[in-house]
């Protein structure tokens, strides 16, 4: 027998996510089915997105989420005991999983982490997952950066955010990160390759992309809309290309009271910008050529990451709101 831990939603968020709103129950967990597999959560992830999502779901339902599991027991073939698979299980220490229709949340698809002793498992909640693909889909796919270009990436110090960077390195680009604290900035600097970063609590963001990008923004990798984006967008050039992937500026703001940000339509009219949001799960039939990519090049060196570990799964909620409020560099996540 086999109990199991979940976090289930008791109240929609309204604001800043509140303690009451979810809460720990068990659950005893039915025998094996044939072509279904157990694995026992060790790293869980806590993201953005989850802030908004959680609203689509009725009260009740489990708290939405990546995870890396261990295969425990297994009666699919293609699923072993003691392999790892990156799953949407949510916010839950042990489930279930058909392995021929995965767990029904179809944000990414459920697949076995690539089977190597190189980077700890936890790289498949970032640089080998979700966040990773995120980076190297959008940036791709939607901004078509060429060398010579300047990419400007908001979020910067984040899990997509310092990946998408990189790969813009990796492309010949200039990089300019905008975060929020010297530290992060530093780390971006130093560690990560980007050419500059700004401070946007701390610096005029607008002139400091002034002196950085002196020959204007060419692609711009959004995280945070906002009146940051709306400075980036009001200093690009013609033809410039926005992918927009998150934000975070306005996730914990009430939605009759959203902050107002300067207008950006004369700029797309003018320097007829192509402007356009996505899901990551719109890849989902190219999800092992980000992952397989991602491994190349943390293999050549190429990539570096960083992780904002919290211990213990009762301790997910806090690690979550300390996310939504930027406390972590790198991918936050939480070992079960």
């Amino acid at each position: 027998m086999v109990i199991a831990k979940k976090y289930i939603l008791t109240k929609h968020f309204q604001g800043v996510p509140k303690r009451s709103d979810l809460k720990i129950v068990e659950e005893e967990l039915p025998a094996l089915q044939d072509g279904e597999y157990l694995i026992k959560a060790e790293y869980l992830s806590v993201d953005p997105y989850m802030r908004i999502y959680i609203s689509r779901y009725p009260v009740g339902s489990v708290m939405i989420g990546i995870q890396v599991g261990k295969v425990i027991e297994s009666k699919h073939e293609d699923f072993p005991v003691g392999r790892y698979v990156v799953a949407n299980a949510g916010w839950r220490t042990h489930t279930i999983i058909d392995g021929n229709k995965g767990t029904g949340r179809t944000l990414v698809p459920e697949y076995l982490l690539p089977d190597s002793n190189d980077f700890p498992v936890s790289t498949g909640l970032g640089v080998l997952g979700m966040p990773g693909n995120t980076a190297y889909f959008g940036l791709i796919e939607l901004c078509q950066p060429k060398a010579g270009e300047t990419l400007v990436v908001s979020g910067a110090a984040g899990a997509v955010g310092s990946h998408v960077g990189q790969i813009g390195k990796i492309l010949g680009l200039k990089v300019i990160g905008i975060a929020g604290t010297d530290a992060k900035c530093k780390w971006l600097r130093e560690e990560l390759g980007f050419d500059h970063t700004i401070n946007y609590k701390t610096q005029d963001v607008a002139v400091a992309l002034r002196e950085t990008a002196v020959d204007k923004v060419d692609c711009y990798f959004d995280n945070v809309g906002g009146e940051i984006s709306s400075i980036v967008i009001n200093q690009m050039n013609q033809f410039g290309r926005v992918a927009v992937c998150g934000s975070i500026s306005s996730y914990n703001t009430d939605a009759n009271a959203l902050p107002k940000a300067t207008i950006i339509q004369p700029a797309l009219l003018l320097s007829q910008l192509k402007i356009e949001g996505f899901v990551v799960g719109r890849w989902a039939d190219r999800w092992m050529e980000g992952i397989e990519q991602n491994l190349k090049w943390l293999k050549e060196n190429k990539l570096k990451y960083k992780e904002t570990v919290t211990e213990g799964f009762e301790n997910m909620f806090d690690a979550f709101v300390e996310m939504l409020h930027g406390e972590n560099t790198g991918k936050a996540v939480v070992k079960a």
